[in-house]
């Protein structure tokens, strides 16, 4: 008994909790099936890393504050009247991620750029990058809260930090010139350093009107966001309205 407490507590100090939980049972099995002692303490050892690995990403999907989790299994590619599903796939195998490389989800109001989006973070989250997911509009005013306090810095390079960063909603609100340079400056912090994906319903040509209508601060972001940039055109129906066109 003493022995037993005394391996609790070595365990419980080395931070090995699946060796603590499940020791006894597989040490059992063990002894019926005759297995070695390297055999026995792989099984251990094997467990125990797949159960940090699990909470590494449990807390990488925790961090990037996504709205939901979302698979690309779940996309449904019948809905959309275009898209192009062999570029999604190869997305999804995080090329750009190494690359630097910056991804536009453009298209109408619910055609599945959020989904694909909270996928590709997901997906980003499960293969050990770290990712943040916000909207345009929160970056505005999370900005605007610190600005005051001396704290943009700091929120920047917090947006500034990720391997991906997820910007939705491009386009869906107007911003004002604060606003406008706001973004410019994260877009600009994060040039060909960590990629983003944003989401935006709004064509190229009619970004000056998402940016307070600064053309030359457009023109600039615009050049730095597309140099190393993949553009997913989708185009469709709202998938949230489908039950009223299917009756």
């Amino acid at each position: 008994m003493k022995s037993e407490i005394l391996l609790e507590q070595g365990l419980a100090r080395l931070q090995l909790p699946f060796f603590a939980k499940h020791h006894a049972a597989i040490s059992s099995e063990a002894a019926q099936a005759a297995w070695s002692h390297a055999r026995f303490l792989e099984t251990l050892v094997v467990g125990e890393v797949a159960r940090r690995d699990e909470a590494l990403i449990q807390r990488r999907v925790k961090a990037a504050r996504l709205p939901g989790i979302k698979t690309l299994d779940q996309f449904d590619w019948s809905f959309p009247h275009k898209i192009n599903r062999a570029q999604i796939q190869h997305l999804f195998r995080l090329g750009f991620l190494k690359e630097h490389t910056n991804v536009i989800l453009l298209g109408g109001v619910g055609v599945g750029k959020t989904h694909l989006a909270t996928a590709l973070a997901h997906t980003a989250c499960l293969h050990g990058q770290t990712t943040l997911f916000t909207s345009a509009v929160d970056i505005v005013n999370s900005l605007a809260a610190v600005q005051l306090a001396g704290g943009i810095k700091r929120e920047m390079a917090r947006l500034a930090k990720p391997s991906l960063l997820v910007i939705d909603e491009l386009g869906y609100l107007p911003i004002d010139k604060f606003g406008a340079d706001a973004l410019f400056q994260v877009i600009s912090q994060r040039y060909e350093r960590g990629s983003m994906v944003l989401t935006t319903n709004r064509a190229f040509k009619s970004w000056p009107e998402i940016f307070n209508n600064d053309s030359s601060l457009t023109s600039a972001l615009l050049d730095r966001l597309l140099h190393h940039a993949e553009t997913v055109v989708i185009e469709g129906p709202s998938y949230r309205m489908r039950e009223p066109l299917e009756h």
